[in-house]
């Protein structure tokens, strides 16, 4: 088994994925780039977070968001969001197809739930809670959050929010009357 390897493809590398316990989710332009797989954890320090910066000001206008993730080998049913990096030209698009395909990969792995800290105060409560994530460790002064995925959980709701995201597709209607209008 290589060191690194790169996976563009989920369904394809599914079975390396499941192998794999590091990876960084790059998605470009609202279209996954790659997923590149790593020997060891994803380890956050000042001076990354400080190097990330000057190159984020610098690509500034690239739509351009990577999530590193890990697997822990002491909980493999977890994963655990370590950090995001993204662009000032990054689209809401962008960093939603990363977080889907993070979530895709939980369920390749077939993990029982993924956990972060949202360090960054712009990160809302709100768009968390939309997205399936619930407060967690509420005794710690960290906005630590779980988005638990196991079957045996209570189903994503939200008691604020409607979590649909997108529009439901449109039925077409089957009536041959012009003023008929199709429902969402």
């Amino acid at each position: 088994m290589p060191l690194f390897e790169t996976v563009c493809d989920l369904e394809e590398g599914a079975a390396t994925l499941q192998r794999r316990h590091h990876g960084v989710i790059e998605v470009r332009d609202g279209c996954l780039s790659s997923i590149h797989l790593r020997p060891w954890p994803t380890l956050v320090t000042r001076l990354r977070v400080w190097r990330d910066n000057r190159r984020r000001d610098s690509h500034s206008q690239q739509d351009v968001c990577r999530l590193y993730y890990d697997q822990l080998w002491s909980q493999p049913n977890f994963l655990v969001l370590k950090y995001v990096v993204s662009t000032p030209g990054t689209r809401f698009a962008t960093a939603r197809l990363a977080a889907l395909t993070l979530d895709a990969i939980a369920e390749i792995k077939r993990t029982d739930a993924i956990v972060c800290e949202a360090s960054n105060a712009r990160l809302s409560e709100r768009l968390l809670d939309r997205w399936g994530w619930q407060r967690h460790l509420l005794t710690s002064s960290r906005r630590h959050y779980i988005k638990r995925l196991y079957p045996n959980s209570a189903p994503l709701a939200s008691p604020r929010h409607d979590l649909k995201i997108f529009a439901p597709t449109c039925e077409k209607t089957t009536s041959n009357d012009p003023s008929a209008v199709s429902t969402i």
